[in-house]
């Protein structure tokens, strides 16, 4: 590959697509999981219903391809459309990338929100790091709050969501992470110092 800018980019785009890959399959590896993954069955059905896709496809794209499609989980029944942004911004490599968005679906829901009220936003990439800090707080919290019908996830989504209204900008991870914190410590939650929450 040439030695000039756009190798240079196309390298690094590579790169990150196979980060993006490998933490794809150690997520769908992952026995460990805060919220009970959506049942094997109903995303083994999905699956062929995505291949008519070509990837990377949008959530715009998956959305009118499977978006009326229902997944199960142990807390409801969700609709697709419920848990993938339907924007042009939001793209999956491949059927493994929506599987794994659908698994935990109060946080896809959450995120979906999330990246919904982004678009208001003008210059705004809610891409990479930012993005995975998000999840995992979001992950995290619904680990802390899983008994208690996600209040913790909702309290934080809502926060997320005045925030980007108030200030037309999305909060720092750190604030989201500082906020969900408070949240737990307000109702009871231990979070030490040394977890993901407690900063």
């Amino acid at each position: 590959m040439a030695d000039n800018k756009s190798g240079r980019d196309k390298q690094a785009d590579d790169a990150e697509r196979r980060q993006r890959e490998r933490s794809i399959a150690e997520e769908l590896e992952r026995g460990d999981e805060p919220e009970p993954p959506v049942e094997a069955g109903a995303l083994t059905d999905l699956e062929p219903e995505l291949e008519s896709l070509e990837f990377p496809a949008t959530g715009t794209e998956v959305v009118d391809a499977v978006g009326d499609r229902e997944v199960k989980s142990v807390d409801g029944i969700y609709a697709i459309e419920e848990l993938i942004p339907d924007t042009d911004e939001e793209a999956f490599d491949s059927p493994a990338a929506v599987r794994v968005r659908v698994q935990r679906p109060t946080v896809a829901a959450a995120m979906k929100r999330v990246v919904e009220a982004s678009q208001m936003l003008p210059n705004t990439d809610f891409r990479g790091s930012q993005r995975e800090a998000y999840e995992k707080t979001f992950q995290e919290l619904k680990a802390i709050d899983a008994d208690d019908n996600d209040e913790g996830v909702q309290a934080l989504n809502d926060w997320i969501v005045e925030q980007v209204r108030a200030k037309e900008k999305l909060p720092g991870s750190r604030a989201v992470r500082r906020q969900a914190a408070k949240f737990c410590r307000a109702n009871g939650y231990h979070v030490r110092n040394d977890e993901w929450l407690g900063i």
